[in-house]
C-alpha cells in the first residue's frame, strides 16, 4: 500500500548489507548492515551501522569489494539479533535501496515484516537521467553531485560500506525529488520505482 501524503513529508529508510560472497550453488549470507532513517524526507536522518555474525568464511573477492574480514565479525550480533531496532528504523517507512533485491531477500529473516513500500533508486535514475550512461550507486550519486553530501552525512566511510552506500541511495532520492519538485506531490508519481515487495 503506498503511503498517502507528499513525499517531502513521508517517512524514509534507507538500507543497504555487505555480503560475504559466495561459491556458485551456494548463497551468500549478510555480514554489515546500515540504515539511515528520516521522518521526512529532508529532515534528520537517524544513522544505524553494525557488522554481522557469519556462520562460514568470507570470499576474498567480497573482502576485496568492500574490505570486511572475519577478525570484525568477532563478536558482531546477528541478524535476527537486531529484530528490534530493524523494527524501529524500518516499520512505516517507505524503505530506499539501490537496486534492493539483496535487502529484501536477507530480510527474509524476518518472516512477515511488513516492511514496504520499496523504492528503487536504480529505477529511479534510470528513468529520470535517461541521458546517464553507466547506473551503478557510485556513478549516479556523481553525475547528480551529492557524493560531498554523503560524506558529510556518514564521515570516514566510502563506497561499499552498508551505511554509506545505504546513505547514497537516500541522497539520489533526495536530489532527484528535490530537482524536479515533486516534494509536495503524492508517491504514486513514481510508480515506476515503488513496489510492494521486490522478486524473489
Amino acid at each position: 500500500m503506498i503511503p498517502q501524503g507528499p513525499i517531502g513529508r513521508l517517512p524514509f529508510a534507507a538500507i543497504d548489507f555487505e555480503s560475504s560472497g559466495a561459491l556458485p550453488g551456494e548463497t551468500d549470507l549478510p555480514i554489515q548492515i546500515g540504515v539511515v532513517r528520516v521522518d521526512s524526507l529532508f529532515g534528520k536522518e537517524e544513522c544505524f551501522v553494525s557488522c554481522l555474525a557469519c556462520e562460514r568464511g568470507i570470499r576474498r573477492s567480497a573482502t576485496k569489494l568492500h574490505g570486511i574480514t572475519l577478525r570484525q565479525l568477532q563478536n558482531a550480533p546477528t541478524l535476527l539479533s537486531l529484530w528490534p531496532t530493524l523494527k524501529r528504523l524500518l516499520s512505516g517507512c517507505v524503505i530506499v535501496g539501490h537496486n534492493p533485491s539483496t535487502e529484501w531477500r536477507f530480510l527474509r529473516v524476518f518472516p512477515g515484516h511488513g516492511f514496504s513500500p520499496w523504492l528503487d533508486t536504480l529505477a529511479l535514475a534510470r528513468r529520470c537521467m535517461p541521458r546517464q550512461r553507466e547506473w551503478g550507486l557510485s556513478a549516479v550519486c556523481e553525475a547528480l553531485g551529492v557524493v560531498g553530501r554523503v560524506n558529510e552525512l556518514v564521515p570516514g566511510r566510502t563506497w561499499h560500506d552498508a551505511l554509506y552506500d545505504a546513505a547514497a541511495s537516500l541522497e539520489v532520492l533526495r536530489s532527484i525529488v528535490g530537482s524536479l519538485q515533486l516534494e509536495e506531490r503524492s508517491l504514486r508519481t513514481l510508480h515506476f520505482a515503488v513496489k510492494s515487495r521486490q522478486p524473489d
